[in-house]
């Protein structure tokens, strides 16, 4: 069954291209509460989603987020990770994979229902991407297993007016 039309069954679709990013406040791997409508002053966002720290395909879709993170500052953006994980397990899963940008714990998934969906029974995030560009407005949705490739995130993503 397709994640939109679960998410549908369930009481939660995914957020839309062209709607407003909701604003909000997570505890990130830095020791630091990060806070969207801060982060996108200086730039657009790539969101990326996934279920769980140290599982394959997380692992994967983190790893490329690293592997192309130069691509994505190029554009004046940033890319911040987000699961339900807890803080202490994301700080061990960013120290491993050497990831150069924040992760933020969603401790209750509240952020994740509001964005992409909770998997059910299991609560976890969905795996998804989603660009934010400066103003607000959510310009690309990536969900499910083509969200571990960031290519078309980062594509999409406007480039930050006084970037490089």
């Amino acid at each position: 069954m397709a994640l939109p039309l679960l998410a549908a069954l369930l009481g939660s679709t995914p957020i839309k291209v062209g709607e407003r990013a909701p604003d909000f406040t997570l505890s990130s791997t830095e020791g630091t509460q990060i806070t969207l409508s801060r982060v996108l002053e200086k730039g657009p966002v790539i969101l990326f989603f996934f279920p769980k720290a140290f599982t394959p395909g997380c692992t994967r879709q983190t790893a490329n987020y690293r592997d192309r993170y130069a691509e994505v500052q190029k554009k004046g953006a940033q890319v911040l990770g987000i699961s339900v994980d807890d803080v202490d397990t994301l700080r061990r899963f960013k120290a491993e994979l050497q990831a150069p940008y924040p992760l933020l714990s969603d401790k209750g998934g509240e952020v994740s229902k509001q964005y992409v969906g909770l998997v059910p029974v299991v609560h976890l995030a969905n795996r998804a991407n989603v660009v934010i560009g400066e103003d607000g407005s959510v310009k690309e949705v990536v969900t499910g297993s083509r969200a571990v490739d960031p290519s078309s995130a980062i594509s999409s993503c406007p480039t930050h007016t006084t970037a490089r």
